[in-house]
C-alpha cells in the first residue's frame, strides 16, 4: 500500500452518474395507494468507470479516466466531482450529441428511520456511433497509456469499452508490457488475452448458463473459463462467501469475507474491488495478496451507503486490525 502513491492507473470505460434522491414518508396519497415522499436532498456521485477511478484516487494513486458523457447537468456534474476527487479528466470527453448515462435511486423512510432504496430508474446514454469521437478516444488511450503502470477496462455495456476499444487498449498495454484488467458486467467472453478479471459469481453463472452448488463446481468451471480467455488469473467475488482466486498453474485460493455478514449497501462494490486489486498488482503484489487486499477494500465499502470509496488509511487500518491479518 505504501507504493500506491508512486503508481498511475489508466481507467477506460463507461461512466455513470449515480443519483440518490432521499425523502421522508409524509402520508399516503389520495390518488393511489402509494406513499408520498417529502424531498430531503439529492446527491449525484460518479458511478461505473468513474467510481473505479475515484476509488484509485482515494487509495492514494494517480489516475486518468477515458470516458464520455453528455454536456447535460449530469455530465457536467460528473466532471466536477471527478476533478474534485483528483482524477485526471483530460480523456473524459463530453458532447452535446450524447446523453449521460444516469441511474436514479429513490430512498425513503420514516422521519427518524434509515432510508431504504425503493426503486431505481435508469436513463441509458446514446449509442457511441460517432467514428470521429471514437478515434479521439483511441488517441487518448495511446497518449495516456505511455505513463500508466496498469490499465483497467470498466465495461458496463454502454459502448465505451466495446470490443474494438478493448482490443485496442489491450494492444497498447501489451506494447508497453503493463498489465490490463477487465471488469465486465455481461460481456466477459468478449475480453480475451487480458491479465485478469473480477467477475462476481452471479456473472459467472449467467455467462456459463448454470448455477454451481459447491466450491468444486465453481472452481472447475472458473478454471475452464480462465483458460478459454487466456487470463493469468480470475478473481471471482462471492459476496458474504468471500472470494475465489484461480491463478494459472497454482492451486485455488479461497478467501473469507471480511467484516459484517450483512452489507449496508453493495452499490459500486465491484468498482472498489477492481481498484484495490489492480493497484496492488501494479505495485508488485502477488495475485493472492492483491486479492486479499481487494477483499478488505470490498468489506469496507459495503458498510457505506451509496456509491462510495475507500481511503488508503482505512484499508491499512483494516488489514492491521483484522483477525484474518
Amino acid at each position: 500500500m505504501r507504493r500506491f502513491s508512486q503508481r498511475r492507473i489508466l481507467v477506460v470505460g463507461d461512466s455513470i452518474a449515480d443519483q440518490f434522491i432521499y425523502g421522508a414518508i409524509s402520508r399516503v396519497s389520495r390518488e393511489a395507494p402509494v406513499f408520498i415522499l417529502r424531498h430531503e436532498h439529492t446527491e449525484t456521485v460518479p458511478g461505473g468507470a468513474a467510481n473505479c477511478a475515484v476509488n484509485i484516487a482515494s487509495l492514494g494513486a494517480s489516475v486518468s479516466l477515458i470516458s464520455v458523457a453528455g454536456e447535460d447537468e449530469a455530465g457536467l456534474g460528473l466532471v466536477e466531482r471527478l476533478t474534485a476527487a483528483g482524477v485526471d479528466c483530460r480523456g473524459f470527453l463530453t458532447s452535446d450529441r450524447l446523453r449521460t448515462t444516469k441511474k436514479v435511486r429513490i430512498l425513503a423512510g420514516q422521519l427518524h428511520s434509515t432510508r431504504q432504496q425503493v426503486i431505481r430508474i435508469d436513463y441509458d446514454g446514446e449509442p457511441l456511433n460517432d467514428a470521429e469521437f471514437r478515434e479521439r478516444l483511441r488517441e487518448q488511450v495511446l497518449e495516456q497509456a505511455q505513463a500508466a503502470d496498469a490499465i483497467i477496462i470498466s465495461d458496463y455495456n454502454y459502448g465505451v469499452a466495446g470490443s474494438d476499444m478493448s482490443t485496442f487498449t489491450r494492444d497498447a498495454a501489451t506494447a508497453r508490457k503493463i498489465p490490463v484488467f477487465v471488469d465486465s458486467r455481461s460481456n466477459l467472453r468478449n475480453f480475451s488475452g487480458f491479465t485478469s478479471a473480477t467477475p462476481n459469481q452471479d456473472e459467472v453463472e449467467q455467462l456459463l448458463g448454470k448455477q454451481f452448488l459447491n466450491n468444486g463446481e465453481l472452481c472447475s468451471a472458473g478454471e475452464d473459463l480462465r483458460n478459454q480467455l487466456g487470463y493469468r488469473a480470475l478473481l471471482v467475488t462471492r459476496g458474504s462467501n468471500g472470494m475465489m482466486l484461480l491463478e494459472d498453474g497454482v492451486a485455488p485460493v479461497y478467501i473469507e469475507a471480511v467484516g459484517a455478514r450483512e452489507p449496508v449497501d453493495v452499490t459500486g462494490a465491484g468498482d472498489t474491488v477492481m481498484a484495490a486489486y489492480s493497484l496492488a498488482l501494479a505495485s508488485d503484489s502477488s495475485f493472492p495478496d492483491a486479492a486479499r487486499l481487494a477483499n478488505y477494500a470490498g468489506g469496507l465499502v459495503v458498510m457505506k451507503r451509496g456509491t462510495a470509496s475507500v481511503t488508503r488509511e482505512e484499508l491499512e487500518n483494516s488489514v492491521l486490525h483484522s483477525e484474518l491479518a
